[in-house]
């Protein structure tokens, strides 16, 4: 049998991608939240960390590391609307979301550190409780955003919603504790 080189051929579907596969970056997530709110319940909090050169204390230094991550990540969205063409931008605002997503995750991991060995998940009111429950759900969706973003064809709305969700726990992190401080110390160095 021949096949006739000029006979209309059809297009057959790429196969959809299971959501099953979204599992795993699921399961990771959830599971470095549980890790993080396990050592933070275990741990025998030692009341301080670190304290840096400058900064009048070490909640200072944490409030302010918090306020440039919440700035890294507010640039995080107005890229991403650059990029899924809701906002006009440059053509380097892939490059803008890249990296301002790496040091706002680097600017929080020392704050994060602070948290979990100074302090602990604690629970002793509710705007503690806030704090602790969704610091450890911050880096879990992080991680599970991060894994993602290695899948070929995910569907349109996933990264958004994954991210969105990063930002929003990230939002009320920095109101629970930063956005707190300052308006209980004062906004100081």
């Amino acid at each position: 049998m021949t096949v006739d080189p000029n006979a209309p051929t059809q297009d057959v579907p790429a196969p959809r991608p299971r959501p099953a596969r979204y599992l795993v970056p699921a399961l990771v997530g959830a599971a470095v939240a549980v890790a993080l709110g396990a050592y933070g319940q275990v741990h025998d909090p030692t009341g301080t960390a670190f304290n840096l050169a400058g900064f009048s204390s070490t909640g200072a230094v944490k409030s302010w590391l918090a306020t440039a991550a919440l700035f890294f990540a507010v640039v995080q969205v107005i890229s991403a609307l650059m990029l899924y063409g809701r906002l006009p931008g440059p053509s380097w605002a892939g490059v803008l979301h890249r990296w301002s997503g790496r040091v706002a995750f680097l600017v929080a991991v020392p704050v994060a550190v602070h948290c979990l060995y100074a302090f602990g998940y604690r629970t002793s009111d509710t705007r503690v409780m806030w704090h602790s429950l969704l610091g450890c759900f911050f880096f879990g969706a992080f991680s599970a955003k991060m894994l993602l973003l290695r899948f070929e064809r995910l569907p349109a709305r996933l990264l958004p919603l994954v991210g969105g969700l990063v930002f929003t726990a990230l939002t009320i992190i920095w109101l629970t504790s930063a956005l707190w401080f300052f308006r209980t110390f004062g906004v100081t160095t």
